[in-house]
C-alpha cells in the first residue's frame, strides 16, 4: 500500500527525509519546466527514482518513487523510460502509480507488458485501477485468469465487482479454466470460486459451479 508524504515523513530518518525533499523539489522544477532537460535526455529526479530504495529503504521504495512520479506530472515519455530501464521493483512502482497520472489510455502498453510476464510482483501491480479503467473487456477478463494461473491474489485486482459482474463471457472462461485443472489432477483455487459468484447478475442463480476437487489419482489395484 502506498504511503503518503505525511506517513513517510514520520517514519523516514533526517538524511532520508532531506534526500526526498531535493528530490521532490527536482520533480516539481521538471513539472514546471517540462522541455528543459531536452527531450531525449533524463531529468534528474528520475535518477532519484532509481536511488529511491537504497536511500529511504526498499520497504519505503514504492511509495518515495510514486510521490515522485506524481510530484513530476510524469509524461508517457519518462514512465516509459523508467519501465522499459527500470528493475522489477522500478517497474512495480510505475505500475502502481498509472492511475494518479494523467496520460489516459497511453500507458496500456506498459500494463500489457506486464501481464505477459511471470513476475507476480508486477501482475499484482497492474491489475490495478488503471487497468480497471481503461483494459477493453477482452484483455481484462484474460487479466484475472492471468491472477487465477499465477496464484495472484484477486483481492488485487481493482473493481473487480463492478466489472465482473454479469459476465458471461468470463463465467464461460472461469468454468473452462476449472475444468482444466481438475482433469489435470490439480485443486482449482478458491479464489475462481469467488470469482465466478460474482459473475451471477444479482437477479439469477450463480453460474455453474466448478468442480470441487481434483479427479482422484488411481491405485495400483485400478
Amino acid at each position: 500500500m502506498l504511503k503518503s508524504r505525511k506517513e513517510l515523513d514520520a517514519e523516514l530518518g533526517g538524511a532520508a527525509r532531506a534526500w526526498l525533499d531535493e528530490a521532490l523539489a527536482e520533480a516539481a522544477h521538471d513539472a514546471a519546466t517540462p522541455d528543459a532537460p531536452g527531450p531525449y535526455a533524463s531529468p534528474p529526479w528520475e535518477l532519484r527514482y532509481a536511488a529511491a530504495g537504497r536511500t529511504c529503504g526498499p520497504e519505503h521504495a514504492d511509495s518515495v518513487r510514486s510521490l515522485l512520479l506524481v510530484e513530476a506530472r510524469a509524461p508517457l515519455s519518462s514512465v516509459t523510460r523508467l519501465y522499459e530501464q527500470g528493475t522489477a521493483a522500478e517497474r512495480r512502482a510505475v505500475l502502481l502509480t498509472l492511475h494518479r497520472l494523467d496520460l489516459g489510455d497511453t500507458a496500456l502498453p506498459l500494463v500489457e507488458d506486464a501481464l505477459r510476464a511471470n513476475d507476480t510482483r508486477l501482475v499484482a501491480a497492474a491489475v490495478g485501477p488503471y487497468a480497471a479503467d481503461h483494459l477493453d473487456p477482452h484483455a481484462w477478463r484474460h487479466a484475472v485468469l492471468k491472477c487465477l494461473f499465477t496464484e495472484v491474489p484477486v483481492a488485487a485486482v481493482a473493481r473487480l465487482d463492478d466489472r465482473a459482474r454479469g459476465d458471461g463471457e468470463l463465467a464461460r472462461m472461469l468454468g473452462d479454466f476449472a475444468d482444466e485443472r481438475a482433469a489435470a489432477g490439480r485443486p482449482v483455487p478458491e479464489d475462481l470460486r469467488a470469482v465466478l459468484a460474482l459473475t451471477a447478475p444479482a437477479d439469477e442463480g450463480a453460474h455453474r459451479a466448478p468442480p470441487t476437487a481434483a479427479p482422484a489419482a488411481p491405485t495400483e489395484e485400478s
